[in-house]
Order: structure tokens, then sequence, then C-alpha cells
């Protein structure tokens, strides 16, 4: 979980915050503490200063029963522990609490030493010296006592009824003595409320901010990467849904740019196109080529033998017959090319057709001094494919590494295993129909090298065509109509004008009307007719989730491709091996994966080899 970004926000964030309520909860509880026992020592300094005051005069005419008269009456009030008066040895002459007159004060059990030095009384005292807080036992309430310091007055040491002399200072000192219980339970309730409180912000703060993070940064987050996942796995027709205009969602955006500019720059778009017209080309030239060439070459051949002693003629019609064995590998390859038609699919075991393969090649990649590395998965599920078409494919471009690596040796490795794709962006649209079941299959306009869909639209007595992507999610719609769609355009089958719009919905993103196809075999395709709209749904492929594919990567550590030559070696009679190649072999190689509803693509480094990765589907339609 802490690899997380959004939880490793979330702990950074709840951590700050339970510092700093943390630190603020202390210093309050602190405060608040502090103010409470400065309210009780100024009362009891006050109260202090009240008595002197009550008893002075009663002091002065030495009235005993007076004095301890105040002093029980004060005693009596709440929270009032004891109020004392003692003598400068610390002998208690008047209590509130009779029993401890005429008896010596404990200094050590009542913290007295804060206000003596060398067991002898202050002569001034602050009333901060004056104040002290106490236990009597480890286990009672805390009591704070505040002494006031009864000073030798000129009225007293010239009167003739005290013996007290005139360089004596403090007379005595009066001590009140206050329980601190209540403070101390508001003290306990403040300190509660404060970590409740500060309890309730942190999981406030934490939840809020999860909230937010979670709705910001994480779930955006996860779809960003999901989508590196889908595209790492060859999935360049992902699409990120959009996220807002802010720092995150200007990526996705820049994210769905980028895969849509690599997606069209694949050459899968438009290579079926062009095999397809090369292969009818190549079906109606090779055949009747194919003859002629055969009787040159019988006759040349014929003359080779006839003219062994006329070494002129022999080079001669030894070039001839080169020549003509070159035409007619090349002729060979054009049937090659376009036989491939409908594949005959069975049920095959792809390691053992990778197998096959390698033995028919075996001695030429051991005469090339090339090392076959075999890293196949033995735990790959069967699958539905031309086992001929499909070891031809192998063979080829096994061939191809080979030539590829030279006479100095290399290595040449084969990997399978199994791998999920999402269907989103690459399942087609082969067959679509209106609702009397005519086809709106439009094979003259092809978009990505596939057939589109044709729709008519007729919007202020004007009509003209707009040709929707067959791949779902693409998004290569063509609205090529020359007048624009008004609120009252009407979208319609090309061949019997009856509605395509589904009337019970509109589109989710802009509110404009939505078509709907009747796709043979699979549900509903539904699209927002709109030009500025991308929204469009698929329940059939949706509901299908991620489709299993085999991948077969084949590696070599050959010459490598140059980048101007990689965007050409698919087309037909391309190659990149001067007068040793035909240019139809990776031609026919596309063709067979195409018809098996395949990819193939190719990465390659100039002096570091090539890699040429196909995916398979597992489920294939035979």
């Amino acid at each position: 979980m802490f690899k997380k970004i959004g939880f490793r926000l979330i702990f950074a964030v709840a951590l700050t915050s339970l510092t700093i309520i943390g630190v603020f909860a202390y210093f309050n509880v602190k405060s608040h503490s502090r103010s409470l026992l400065i309210e009780v020592e100024r009362h009891a300094n006050q109260l202090g200063e009240t008595v002197i005051s009550s008893t002075r005069f009663d002091m002065m005419l030495n009235q005993r029963d007076r004095i301890q008269q105040v002093i029980n009456s004060i005693g009596t009030q709440p929270q009032i522990r004891d109020v004392r008066i003692l003598n400068k040895v610390g002998e208690i002459i008047y209590s509130s609490d009779t029993t401890n007159i005429n008896r010596m004060v404990d200094k050590k059990a009542e913290s007295c030493y804060a206000c003596h030095s060398a067991n002898e009384p202050l002569e001034k005292i602050s009333i901060t010296e004056r104040t002290r807080i106490f236990r009597l036992h480890p286990d009672s309430s805390r009591v704070m006592g505040i002494i006031t310091p009864i000073y030798n007055e000129k009225s007293c040491w010239q009167a003739e009824c005290h013996a007290h002399p005139k360089d004596q200072k403090v007379l005595g000192v009066l001590d009140v003595t206050i329980s601190l219980a209540e403070v101390d339970q508001m003290i306990q309730k403040s300190e509660l409320e404060i970590v409740v409180f500060a309890i309730v912000a942190i999981l406030g703060v934490g939840l809020l901010i999860g909230f937010f993070i979670r709705r910001w940064v994480s779930s955006p987050v996860n779809n960003l990467l999901s989508a590196t996942k889908q595209v790492s796995m060859g999935n360049l027709n992902y699409s990120i849904k959009d996220m807002g205009e802010d720092e995150i969602g200007m990526l996705a955006h820049s994210f769905n740019n980028m895969t849509k500019k690599l997606s069209e720059a694949r050459m899968q778009l438009f290579q079926s196109d062009k095999m397809a017209s090369l292969g009818r080309l190549a079906a109606g030239v090779a055949h009747e080529i194919n003859n002629p060439l055969t009787g040159v070459l019988t006759y040349s051949s014929f003359l080779l033998k006839r003219t062994q002693d006329n070494a002129e003629f022999q080079e001669d019609l030894k070039v001839i017959v080169r020549e003509t064995l070159r035409c007619r590998e090349i002729v060979k390859s054009l049937l090659d090319f376009a036989r491939q038609t409908v594949p005959k699919k069975n049920n095959a075991d792809i390691n053992e057709i990778i197998d096959r393969a390698v033995g028919v090649i075996e001695n030429q990649l051991s005469l090339n001094k090339v090392k076959m590395i075999k890293e196949l998965d033995n735990y790959l599920p069967k699958i539905t494919v031309d086992a001929n078409q499909i070891q031809q494919v192998f063979i080829n471009l096994f061939v191809n590494a080979s030539d590829a690596i030279g006479e100095t040796g290399g290595t040449l490795t084969v990997t399978t295993h199994q791998i999920s794709l999402s269907p989103y962006g690459v399942a087609q649209i082969k067959k679509a129909a209106c609702p009397k079941r005519h086809s709106l299959i439009d094979n003259d306009f092809k978009i990505g090298g596939l057939p589109s869909l044709k729709v008519k639209v007729l919007s202020d007595n004007q009509e003209g065509f707009i040709h929707l992507d067959p791949v779902y999610g693409k998004h290569r719609n063509h609205f090529d109509l020359g007048f624009p769609v008004t609120k009252d355009a009407k979208f319609v089958c090309p061949d019997c004008n009856i509605s395509l719009v589904q009337h019970d919905k509109i589109c989710p993103d802009c509110g404009s009307p939505v078509l709907a196809f009747e796709i043979s075999g699979q549900g509903i395709y539904e699209v927002c007719s709109s030009e500025k709209n991308n929204w469009e749904r698929w329940e059939f492929v949706d509901s299908a989730g991620l489709s299993e594919y085999l991948e077969i990567k084949i590696k070599d550590t050959g010459s490598g491709i140059s980048n101007d030559d990689i965007s050409k070696i698919f087309e037909p009679f391309f190659s990149t091996k001067g007068q040793k190649g035909t240019g139809l072999g990776l031609a026919v190689i596309w063709g067979i994966i195409d018809n098996h509803n395949g990819t193939i693509t190719v990465e390659s480094e100039v002096g570091k080899g090539t890699t040429f990765v196909i995916r398979l589907p597992l489920t294939q339609q035979r």
C-alpha cells in the first residue's frame, strides 16, 4: 500500500495534521491549566490580604478570640482547606483547624523550603515565591498554598503591649491552602475535550483529504497507469476518458493524442488494402508468366548441356538459366501471395508449428552459424489457425533472420507466451445492417484499409454521406459533407432511407442523436452522430472484457533495419536484400496474419538486430 502515491499523500497529510493538532492541543491544555492556577493563586492572595486587613486591629489589641473567629469564618468557604497564622519559627498560632494550633509546620511535607534559605524566613518574598503546590500524600489531590508575610509596623514595636524589637521585620505569616481537586477535574475535562477534538479533527481531515486525493490524484493516476499497461501490451488504440482541465487531465489528453497518432501511423492500417489489390493482380499474372518461363528454363538447360565444349555459349546460357530460375522464384512468391485467401483453420499447438518450421531450415541455420534459442511456454492453450500458413510465416521470418545475421554467426530467439488485451480499439465491425437488413458496410470507402460504415445525411434539402470507423474505439470518422448538419437533420440508410437514429436515447456527452447499427450476432453498436463527439458503445464487446492472445517474438542479432526502411518492409516488392530478395515474403506474412485477425509489428536497430512480434487471438472465427 505504501508504494501507492495516494496512500503516501494521505499518510503525509494525516501525519502533518496529527503533529499540528497535537502541538496545538498540548499548548492549549498547558495554557488553560496555567490560567486556572493563576486565577486560583490570585484569589488566594486576595483572600490572604483580606484576612490580614480584617484581623489587623484585633492583632494590635491582641484579641486572640476575635482573630480565631475571623479565621474560622473564612476557613468554612468551599475549596479552602486551611487558614493559618504562623510565627517566625513555624509554630501555628491560629488555624481554622483548631487541632493544629501550637503545632510546628512540617516544612518538607508542605514544600515550604521554596520560601526559606538556610532554615530562615525570607525577609521579602514575591508572590511567585510565596506560592507552592504540593500533595500531602502521593494519592491525594493537589493543594495550593500561598503565604502572606505579616510585617513589623511602627505601631507594633512602639506599643507598650508588644515585645517585638524594632529590627524584627517579619512577625509571622498567614498561610492559606486551597484544594485544587475541582481545578484538576476541570483540567482533566479540558484535556479530554482537547483529545477528543484532536482525534475527530484528525479523522475528519484524513477522510476529507483521502476523498479529494482519491478523486483528484489516485483515480486519475490509476487510469493513466492502466492506459500505459495497455499501450505496453501493444494496444495503441486505448483511450483515457476526460479527466478535466488540470495538469493530470492535460496529461491524459496528451496521452490520447500520442496513442492516436501512433495508432494511425501503424503499418497495419493500410497494408491490407495494398496486399488485396496486388493479390488480385498476382493471381492473374503469375499463372500466365509461369508457363513461358518453364519453356525458357527447359530449352536453356537443354542448350547448356549441348554446348559444353563452347565456353562462350556456356557463360551466356548460365546467365539465362540463373535469371530464369530467379524469375520462377518471383512467380512462386506471387502465387503464394495470391493464394492467401481463406485459411483452413483447425486447433493446433503453436509450439509444435514452431518446432516443425525450425526443422525445415535447421541445416541452413547451422551452415550460417546461427544458434537457435527457443523460450516456449509449455502451458499454452491450443489455437485455431491454418497450421500450414502459420508455419510458412515462421519459415520466412527464420530465413530472413538468417540472411540478416550473415556468415559471421549469431543467435535467433523465439519466445511464446499468453497475454490479455482490451478489445476497445481492436474489435472490427465487419457486418452492420439497418432495421430492414440492408448492409451499411462500404467496401469502396476504407478507413485504415478496412471497409467503413456508410450513413446518409439529409439536412435542409441537401444530402451527403458520412463514413464511420469500423474499428471500435478508433474514432477516425469522416464527415466530409460539404454542408452544415442542423438539429433537424436525418441519418438514414443509404438504400432504404429508414432512420438509423435511436429515438429513445441521446448522447450522454453532448445530447446529440445516437445512431444504432445491428451487428450480425454481436448485438447493437451505438455511436454519437456529432462530428465533435467521440462517444460510442458496443455492449457486446464491452461485456466481453479482455481478449486473450498468443504472442510470438522472433528476435535476431542481425544487421537490423533502418528507420527509413522499417515503414516499407511489408509493402510488396520492397526488399532490403537487393537482387537476392523478391520483396514478397513479408507481404505474404502480413496477409496470413491479417487473415487470422492477428497483428505483426517490428522493432529494429541498425547493427543490433530485429524483433518481430506476432499476436494471434485465441478465439478465432473459422
